[in-house]
């Protein structure tokens, strides 16, 4: 009776016709997850390189202005959901523009500033208009200049661990020198 069972049994530990069935079953979530993992660090990548033109652009338009009016500022806010496609500022981004100046050897105060380009609730690195500004480490304002400074933020939520992981805040800034006006006020 014994023997009876045995022949099948064996015949069931030498048979190998599943065995690419069984080896695709265990392979294919690992190559899921290198795939959706070199998609979303596709993703990261891209959106902080959308961030950085995004700083780069609005800082650099308003730095080319003789002089400029909340307005125009505010048409930058809107031109910077284009620059930063596809993606979206909306809930998740801000950019705020800020004129830093320095005269008669005081140190640098923040003339102005202005937020717009989506409604993330985010303070500026600068300071706040009116008061002492926090410079970068390294960068100074020379008396009787002024600077420039476009800072984006956005709150970054992965796609693959959005329900386990709290998003984390990008934070990219830009500095330019005023071309052909002082930039202090804001009209």
């Amino acid at each position: 009776m014994n023997l009876r069972f045995a022949n099948p049994l064996k015949r069931l530990f030498r048979d190998r016709s599943g065995n690419a069935l069984i080896e695709t079953a265990l392979v294919m979530p690992i190559l899921t997850l290198i795939i959706l993992g070199g998609m979303e660090i596709n993703r990261y990548v891209l959106l902080n390189q959308k961030l950085d033109r995004v700083a780069a652009s609005i800082g650099d338009l308003v730095a080319q202005a003789e002089t400029i009016s909340a307005v125009d500022v505010d048409n930058l806010f809107e031109a910077a959901k284009f620059v930063i496609k596809p993606f979206s500022l909306g809930i998740n981004g801000s950019v705020i523009v800020s004129s830093v100046g320095a005269a008669d050897g005081n140190p640098p105060i923040v003339n102005w500033q202005r937020n717009g380009a989506g409604s993330l609730v985010a303070a500026s690195a600068l300071g706040a208009a009116g008061a002492n500004a926090t410079l970068p480490q390294g960068f100074t304002v020379p008396s009787g200049s002024n600077t420039i400074v476009a800072e984006v933020f956005y709150d970054y939520t992965p796609w693959l661990m959005s329900g386990i992981t709290a998003p984390s805040r990008l934070y990219h800034r830009a500095l330019f020198r005023p071309r052909l006006g002082s930039l202090t006020t804001l009209q």
